[in-house]
């Protein structure tokens, strides 16, 4: 388990919150978090994915953590500021609580007991996942900061990811992170980052083996989950009981 040397960066203007808020667009998404910025696109801090679960035993990866992540780390972490928490259990804490905050957990931790991720893992349901089996899951994007079209959630999408150089080279970072995560399963939600996935898998950068594809991504906006879920599910399962030898 790790955290990355930035959160000590942005220490200061975290600290500079208010306190037991509910934290706005106009006070996160501001110079002070910015990290960097290209055309219409903004990449901004937060501290959910700072911290690494190495001993996780699968990874479930989205594109981008969106406004809603963003803001509840963003609670989180001022709230460990306040109480005195070290650095590391306060990127612990607010990855639990934001990792894929919200409905979507409902929608994602139901495909995956329907799928038989728990028997794999010898747990009860995937909803333990996000709570007293944490340890076997992390979560984590292919973009690891929240990134931003004109101050609304990036969807993979305009731009295409593979041709903006900024987004692109942050998906190749996120490469550094699967070193501390050698033998873990890989679920891309969704085909943009099934396809980004795909492609390093195509350019030796991953083993292919290592990625559970067909998994629709479990936003309430994605209206067709249900049929994509069905269409791909003998599949996943059956690459489930393979990479797990059940």
């Amino acid at each position: 388990m790790a955290i990355s040397s930035l959160f000590s960066n942005y220490k200061p203007a975290l600290l500079r919150l208010p306190q037991g808020a509910e934290l706005t667009k106009p006070e996160l998404l501001t110079e002070a978090f910015r990290m960097a910025s290209e055309g219409r696109i903004a990449m901004y801090y937060a501290p959910h994915n700072e911290w690494i679960n190495r001993s996780a035993q699968v990874a479930i990866v989205g594109i981008t953590p969106g406004w809603t992540q963003m803001k509840a780390a963003y609670e989180s972490a001022v709230a460990g500021l306040a109480a005195g928490l070290p650095d590391e259990e306060i990127c612990r804490r607010a990855k639990r609580t934001a990792g894929f905050a919200g409905p979507m957990r409902q929608h994602l931790t139901a495909m995956l007991d329907k799928l038989g991720l728990p028997e794999c893992l010898d747990i009860r349901s995937s909803a333990e996942l996000f709570g007293e089996k944490a340890l076997l899951l992390h979560t984590t994007s292919l973009l690891k900061y929240p990134v931003f079209v004109q101050e609304r959630n990036y969807t993979g999408a305009n731009p295409d990811m593979l041709a903006s150089p900024l987004l692109w080279g942050q998906a190749l970072a996120f490469l550094e992170e699967l070193r501390d995560l050698p033998d873990v399963l890989l679920i891309p939600l969704g085909r943009s980052v099934e396809r980004v996935l795909c492609r390093m898998a195509e350019e030796g950068r991953i083993h292919e083996e290592r990625i559970l594809r067909g998994f629709p991504h479990p936003s309430g906006a994605n209206g067709h989950r249900k049929r994509q879920f069905a269409a791909q599910q003998d599949a996943m399962q059956a690459k489930l009981r393979a990479f797990y030898g059940r």
